[in-house]
């Protein structure tokens, strides 16, 4: 009998052993094949339904979060509290797309890959998970002035934190409920990815930082910029002729003040008034190609700004306006007089005409509403170009910090001196100029308005407002850059009558908070 149950003890421990290998053989070794096949959904349904982190706002307003579901085959829901206004931020976590935006770019510290193991003891001991919590920099109130005063234009409006570039609100419109691609109901959600992926004004795709239009007027900041920098001109000196256009060498087509009016004067009143053919002549007999395309690089155009977004878009500054031709541009007699031997000769080439297109943000400069929000900052900044951040900090569920926001500068753009003589003049603009619309009471504002165009003989016109704001005249506060899209029902827009309201309220939006 004992031999009996002896010789069934071993067959069992043999059948166990066997057991045991055969699972670990399933689980280690062929668990990926297994796992990425393609008639196996399960692994697909418990990544979705996994525990994941919140995103949150800077007051600490949950802008994401994963909420238990009781019945179905998902565990857990991703939910997002304020549906549109954060889905350029946030993105969203799809069970079949995946996900966008914060959720991509930060999907393992959301979701605790890193500690996956030890996610699976918690769970089985009825513990948290380790998943991140991640905080952000963002002004809930800010974005909804942003939401309010842009309205149903299509457009965007960025705010930053002029000093660390931290970013206070991100909107553009149209917009999305990400709860619709976030939902259960997968056919559900995958009809409502194809109506959006078909729907008039691209609302998927986050404008704020991944379209690229002519920035326009708003440019001029950095051709001003440029000019002091290499000391072709001071905010007084020379004084240009007020005329109604310039025509560049090697054209006979003119470029035209904003409705054929007529400006000049010191650079000063070219930012004021925002003279079209001051700028040109400016660029082309003064400045050069070289010294604007080195400005413009060094305010961040040509470059993506490391903001902690997924597809982030490079603003464009061409750098080819062709080859030289042999001789020198020639100056105009009068400001030859002014400026005397302190003038060196601009070399002429073959594509002036456009480089007198490019000083005024036309011809194929491109700049996303991010990077002129930057270029407000860096004027605002004395110069230094701050890392826009979205993150405030990354915190797992032990409480370690496992990111936090950039604080150290991206680049240095212009000099001190020049960014603050800038600021006077940008001051200027709101005070007598184009840009009135943009004061704020209690606060010193400066700005530059834009009006761009899209073609010759294309009526409407995008209107851009950049500016800076605060109570400290040598440190003002944010940057804000608000455009309203070229709209053919409405035609031509220019940016102090219609981008200048929206950024207005915008900034005593910002106030109302300090």
């Amino acid at each position: 009998m004992n031999q009996q149950i002896r010789r069934l003890g071993i067959g069992l421990l043999v059948a166990y052993f066997v057991l045991f290998v055969q699972l670990n053989r399933l689980q280690v070794f062929d668990a990926t094949e297994y796992n990425e096949h393609p008639s196996n959904s399960r692994p697909l349904v418990a990544d979705f339904g996994a525990p994941r982190g919140e995103i949150r706002a800077a007051d600490g307003t949950v802008l994401a979060r994963s909420i238990d579901v009781e019945d179905g085959p998902f565990a857990r829901q991703r939910e997002y509290p304020l549906g549109e206004l954060f889905a350029e931020v946030t993105g969203h976590f799809s069970f079949d797309s995946g996900g966008t935006g914060l959720e991509a770019q930060f999907d393992s510290e959301l979701r605790g890959e890193q500690n996956e193991l030890d996610d699976t003891i918690r769970e089985l001991i009825g513990g948290d998970s380790s998943t991140a919590d991640v905080n952000l920099t963002l002004s809930v109130e800010v974005q909804e002035a942003a939401r309010e005063a842009l309205g149903d234009r299509n457009g965007s409006v960025v705010v930053l934190n002029a000093q660390s570039g931290a970013v206070e609100a991100l909107w553009s419109w149209p917009s999305y409920d990400p709860n619709l691609l976030s939902s259960l109901d997968t056919d559900a959600a995958r009809r409502e990815r194809q109506a959006l992926l078909s729907a008039p004004g691209d609302p998927l795709l986050p404008k704020t930082i991944r379209e690229i239009y002519f920035p326009g007027s708003t440019f001029k900041i950095v051709t001003a910029s440029a000019a002091l920098e290499a000391a072709v001109a001071s905010l007084d000196v020379p004084t240009f002729p007020s005329v109604t256009s310039y025509t560049p060498p090697l054209t006979t087509s003119e470029l035209s003040n904003f409705n054929g009016g007529q400006c000049g004067g010191p650079m000063r009143d070219l930012i004021r008034r925002s003279c079209n053919a001051g700028f040109a002549q400016l660029a082309v007999e003064l400045l050069g190609e070289a010294a604007l395309i080195d400005t413009a690089e060094r305010f961040g155009f040509n470059a993506v700004p490391p903001l902690e977004l997924p597809g982030v878009e490079a603003s464009v500054m061409p750098t080819d306006f062709g080859d030289e031709l042999g001789r020198d541009v020639d100056v105009d007699v009068d400001l030859l007089r002014q400026l005397g031997d302190s003038l060196m000769p601009v070399p002429l080439t073959d594509d002036a005409p456009s480089l007198a297109q490019s000083a005024i943000g036309q011809f194929e400069v491109k700049a996303t509403p991010l990077q002129m929000a930057l270029v407000a900052a860096t004027i605002a900044n004395d110069g230094v170009v701050p890392t826009p951040h979205l993150i405030d900090t990354v915190i797992d569920s032990e409480g370690a910090v496992l990111a936090e926001g950039d604080l150290t500068p991206w680049m240095r753009a212009v000099r001190p001196d020049t960014a603050i003589d800038m600021r006077e003049a940008m001051v200027g603009v709101v005070e007598s100029g184009t840009g009135q619309s943009i004061a704020v009471d209690g606060l010193i504002v400066g700005a530059k308005t834009g009006t761009a165009q899209l073609g010759a003989d294309i009526e409407s016109t995008h209107a851009w407002v950049i500016a800076f704001a605060g109570t400290n005249p040598d440190r003002p506060s944010i940057a804000v850059a608000v455009l309203v899209e070229a709209d053919e029902a409405v035609g031509e827009q220019t940016g102090g009558r219609v981008a200048g309201p929206v950024a207005q309220a915008v900034i005593a939006a910002w106030a109302a908070t300090r």
